[in-house]
């Protein structure tokens, strides 16, 4: 279908996104035998995927916890090449699912939504694409991704260099070689964590320009075998209980002994026995307390600056690589695979912009206040707007014309980050305050909620649903609360709000829930058998 057919079509329901909740959700609508239209900026399938390309992409999540559980069909046919899949591996997945189940009928692609607007009198939502195309439905699904908003650095003169420049968020469909090219690197966050090992290995000079280092630790990724596949197929229905059973839908738990309770010595051998394994380990399955307890959390920093110390040959880069600001675990820790040796590398150089702060982009390269750096090429690994950012690049209005930027202004209002107070029938997939962690875990919970909810109204005879006031302030108070007694609470990052790219975005906001995962989903499922009284509806 094409925007011009889209222009007086009408569905039951509409869906932004054809990511990993996208395609969830239109599968679980089909099953409910609802008409419906996913609408995605790409030209394909596969959301987050679709979009990061850059080299060394790939999950840091254990791929055969990743994928669908809806079809046992689906687990059998498919085969995970690596323990944590590269970037054309799960676009590969995602593709298949989406031809498995003849999805693209419904999906139209390079149509980015713009707008939607509720339009109480027909209890429906208009939607317009940038084309100026639109298309109406009774529900409308965010299915837009918590990190799918780039941001650049809020630098003079960004426009202004005279060769390629890629933003890790949008990165380009055609292979990118570094061979023999000078490259700058702006930012070491997760996404550069991953790429610079790898455009290290071909560039001529790599110059890595960091404003606030990251904690990171390894990832230890390696290749499954034909055998080892086969038993992972056995156990999937284990594998993703025990993903519904911890704090952040993962296989990791939490160690319940305290930090300082543990000898010395025995603390060393665990911490040395997590960083060897592959995963999450070292931060979602250490012990119960340094992610609240200073003294704790600092036992755990220093114990991975000490490992910084051992990988980095240059005593003063190594200082530079630790963080100083915030401890271990206290913003989202990045998995890498090599990327501190890279720092070992003669054709790769440190600069920290607290020491030479960056003072422009050039058409020749970056200007730092002691010396310009001239480039073939410039990387902007500069992050997203998160959670919020995808919600305010689209202009929602519900009744009265209120808008969903404007109430949002001082942080997301929902309940259970389900529906947002005051937009009926807005149903946000792993939208705001929603628990997070292993993102197609959460989102299998989301989708499944959401389609239960729907049932619940088709068989009530509801057609439009909203949050209760009441319900809103209840949650959004718990959402705080669980935020503010971690540590984390004290460190700036995208996940608290803080953005220095974004005007604006320098006071903290709870974004997500920080709670623990199983009870939010005990409490989901509590509102869901006791019929939904805590939403209204008609």
């Amino acid at each position: 279908m094409t925007p011009r057919d889209t222009q007086a079509a009408t569905f039951d329901a509409i869906i932004v996104g054809a990511g990993i909740s996208g395609i969830h959700q239109l599968y679980r609508l089909r099953e409910l035998g609802m008409s419906a239209r996913v609408f995605e900026a790409g030209s394909n399938v596969g959301g987050t995927w679709y979009w990061n390309r850059y080299p060394g992409a790939r999950f840091d999540s254990e791929s055969w916890t990743y994928g669908y559980s809806f079809s046992e069909e689906l687990l059998k046919e498919w085969d995970w090449k690596e323990h944590f899949s590269p970037q054309p591996d799960t676009l590969e997945y995602l593709n298949l699912v989406a031809d498995k189940f003849d999805l693209r009928r419904d999906m139209q692609f390079d149509s980015r939504v713009t707008a939607a607007h509720w339009n109480d009198a027909a209890t429906q939502w208009t939607v317009t694409l940038e084309s100026g195309a639109q298309a109406s439905a009774r529900f409308l699904f965010t299915a837009i991704g918590i990190l799918s908003a780039p941001t650049l650095p809020r630098i003079a003169g960004v426009d202004a260099f005279r060769g390629p420049a890629y933003h890790t968020g949008r990165w380009p469909h055609t292979p990118v070689d570094f061979t023999g090219k000078r490259v700058g690197v702006i930012g070491t966050g997760a996404t550069a964590i991953q790429a610079i090992p790898e455009i290290a290995k071909q560039a001529r000079q790599l110059t890595v320009f960091q404003r606030r280092p990251n904690w990171a630790a390894p990832l230890h990724n390696s290749k499954i075998g034909k055998a080892e596949m086969q038993a992972i197929k056995t156990r999937y229905p284990e594998i993703y209980a025990r993903c519904s059973e911890t704090p952040g839908w993962f296989i990791h738990e939490p160690d319940p002994r305290k930090t300082l309770e543990v000898p010395p010595a025995e603390r060393e051998a665990y911490w040395e026995k997590r960083y060897a394994e592959p995963g999450f380990g070292i931060w979602m399955a250490n012990f119960s307390d340094i992610l609240v307890d200073e003294k704790a959390n600092a036992a755990i920093s220093d114990f991975i600056a000490r490992k910084i110390r051992q990988r980095v040959k240059d005593p003063k880069v190594a200082d530079k690589l630790i963080p100083k600001d915030h401890g271990f675990g206290t913003r989202r820790v990045p998995l890498e695979s090599g990327y501190f040796e890279a720092y070992n590398r003669d054709n790769v150089l440190l600069v920290d912009v607290n020491d030479t702060p960056i003072e422009a982009i050039t058409p020749r390269g970056i200007k730092t206040s002691d010396t310009e750096h001239e480039f073939d090429m410039l990387i902007y690994a500069t992050g997203y707007d998160g959670v919020t950012g995808a919600f305010d690049r689209i202009d929602f209005r519900g009744p009265g014309g209120v808008r969903l930027k404007e109430v949002w202004a001082d942080g997301p209002r929902t309940y259970l980050g389900q529906l947002a107070e005051g937009f009926p029938n807005l149903l946000m997939v792993l939208g705001p305050h929603t628990a997070r962690g292993n993102i197609p875990r959460a989102v299998e919970h989301s989708v499944e909620w959401q389609t239960g909810l729907l049932r619940f109204m088709r068989e009530h005879h509801y057609t439009r649903v909203e949050t209760r006031p009441e319900r809103v302030a209840e949650w959004t108070q718990m959402v705080i609360a669980a935020a503010q007694r971690l540590l984390s609470w004290n460190v700036d990052s995208w996940q608290n709000g803080v953005n220095r790219n974004i005007d604006g975005h320098t006071v903290r906001r709870v974004l997500g829930y920080n709670g623990n995962g199983k009870q939010y989903r005990i409490k989901t499922r509590e509102v869901a058998e006791g019929g939904y009284r805590e939403f209204q509806f008609r």
